[in-house]
C-alpha cells in the first residue's frame, strides 16, 4: 500500500512539474517577421512586437528573422542617405538604430532584399544601418516563402 502511495505521489508531482513547465514556456520557435511598409509608427510597433516576442519566449528559444523588402528598407535607411535613393522616407533614426542593435544583440537577423536595393538605388554598405553582405538575400518574397517552407511561422505586424 505504501509503495502504491509513493508511486502515485511521484506521478502526480511529475505531472504538476511538467504542466507548470508547459504553461510557463512556449518551447523553441522559428519565426519570420515581414516588413514591407514605410510608416515609422508601424515599424516602431513591429520592433516592439519583436521585443515582446523575445521577452515571452526567451532569446535562447527563438530563431527569429526580419525580412525587409520594398518600402520596408526605410527602417534601416540612414536619413543622410535619403537623397541618394528612390525612397521618400528614411526611418533609421538614432532611436530606431538603437532598437535594431538591441534586437541583433539578442540574435535577431535582419534580411534585406537585393531586388529592392537595385530598384531603389540603395548601396547597403553606405546607405543602410548595420547591413553587410551576409544580410542581403536575392529576393525578399522568395526568402519569406523559403523560410515558411523550412517551418518558420510567418508574422506580419
Amino acid at each position: 500500500m505504501t509503495m502504491r502511495l509513493v508511486s502515485t505521489l511521484i506521478t502526480g508531482l511529475a505531472l504538476i512539474i511538467s504542466g507548470a513547465a508547459i504553461a510557463e514556456g512556449y518551447g523553441k520557435q522559428k519565426v519570420v517577421y515581414h516588413i514591407n511598409y514605410d510608416n515609422p509608427k508601424q515599424q516602431a510597433g513591429a520592433m516592439r512586437n519583436i521585443q515582446n516576442h523575445i521577452n515571452a519566449v526567451g532569446a535562447e528559444n527563438l530563431d527569429l528573422k526580419v525580412v525587409l523588402h520594398g518600402n520596408g528598407l526605410t527602417l534601416l535607411l540612414e536619413p543622410d542617405a535619403l537623397g541618394n535613393t528612390k525612397f521618400g522616407k528614411a526611418n533609421a533614426s538614432d532611436q530606431m538604430q538603437a532598437r535594431v542593435s538591441n534586437l541583433k544583440n539578442q540574435g535577431v537577423a535582419f534580411n534585406v532584399c537585393a531586388n529592392t536595393l537595385r530598384g531603389k538605388k540603395v548601396d547597403y554598405l553606405q546607405d543602410l544601418y548595420d547591413v553587410d553582405k551576409a544580410d542581403v538575400v536575392p529576393s525578399g518574397v522568395a526568402e519569406l516563402s523559403k523560410l515558411q517552407a523550412m517551418g518558420y511561422t510567418y508574422i506580419k505586424p
